[in-house]
């Protein structure tokens, strides 16, 4: 299932500075981030539900937040871009 997570993490101190590294960390291990507080992963149900455990170990639920938004199996349809696009498509081949 492809997810985009999007997060808002209070960097006012450095454990917030912290945080908001460790959330984006967690992220990268799973998708691709798409700008600077979103991500698009392709997961499946038991990697969803271990990065979201994860991604609750982390945050401050009193002062961050984090939102998941499940695009479904047509998301190439479902998402439209303007200007620089710095991504590259998850689901087709990546020659390395």
């Amino acid at each position: 299932m492809m997810v985009l997570i999007t997060y808002d993490v209070n960097t006012l101190s450095n454990s917030g500075k912290k945080r908001l590294r460790n959330v984006a960390n967690a992220c990268k291990d799973y998708g691709q981030r798409v700008q600077n507080s979103v991500f698009e992963c392709s997961l499946t149900e038991s990697q969803f539900l271990i990065l979201r455990a994860r991604l609750e170990s982390i945050i401050n639920i009193e002062l961050d937040s984090i939102r998941f938004y499940f695009l479904g199996k047509n998301w190439e349809r479902r998402i439209e871009k303007i200007g620089k696009i710095t991504s590259f498509d998850i689901s087709g081949d990546l020659i390395i």
